[in-house]
C-alpha cells in the first residue's frame, strides 16, 4: 500500500522514510495527483489553511475510493489539538485513524504503523 504524505519541517518525511514502504510526497502547491491504488495518508498537524489541500487531493479522480486510513504526527503538548488534521480527515472520509506519533516518531511508531498498514492490506484481500 502506498504511503502519501506531506512535510513542512521534515519531521514527517523523516518518519515515513523509516517505513521502507512505497512513498509519495504531495505538495500543497499541486495536490491534484491521480492515484489508482490504495493508500494511507501520513500528515503533520497544522492550521487548516496549511492542510486543506488534502481535500483537493482526495477529491481528485477516484482518490477518495483508494483512501484506506490516516496517521497523524504532532506534539502532545497541544492536548486536544494533537493530530487534529488526521482526526478531521478520518472523520470526513470515514477511514480509520490508524496511528498517532510525535515529531519524527520512534521505532515503536514505525513498527506499529507497518502492522496497521499490513492489517488494512489483509482486509482488502478478503
Amino acid at each position: 500500500m502506498k504511503v502519501v504524505y506531506f512535510s513542512i519541517t521534515g519531521q514527517t518525511r523523516k518518519f515515513v522514510n523509516k517505513l521502507d514502504m512505497d512513498l509519495l510526497e504531495v505538495s500543497p502547491a499541486d495536490p491534484f495527483i491521480y492515484l489508482d491504488e490504495d493508500f494511507i495518508i501520513v500528515t503533520p498537524t497544522y492550521d487548516a489553511q496549511v492542510t486543506d489541500f488534502w481535500y483537493d487531493f482526495l477529491e481528485t479522480g477516484d482518490n477518495k475510493a483508494h483512501f484506506k486510513g490516516v496517521a497523524g504526527g504532532g506534539n502532545r503538548n497541544f492536548n486536544d489539538l494533537f493530530i487534529f488534521t488526521a482526526k478531521d480527515l478520518a472523520r470526513d472520509y470515514g477511514v480509520p485513524l490508524i496511528h498517532a506519533f510525535e515529531f519524527q516518531g520512534s521505532d515503536y511508531d514505525v513498527e506499529t504503523l507497518k502492522k496497521e498498514v499490513e492489517a488494512l492490506d489483509h482486509v482488502k484481500d478478503r
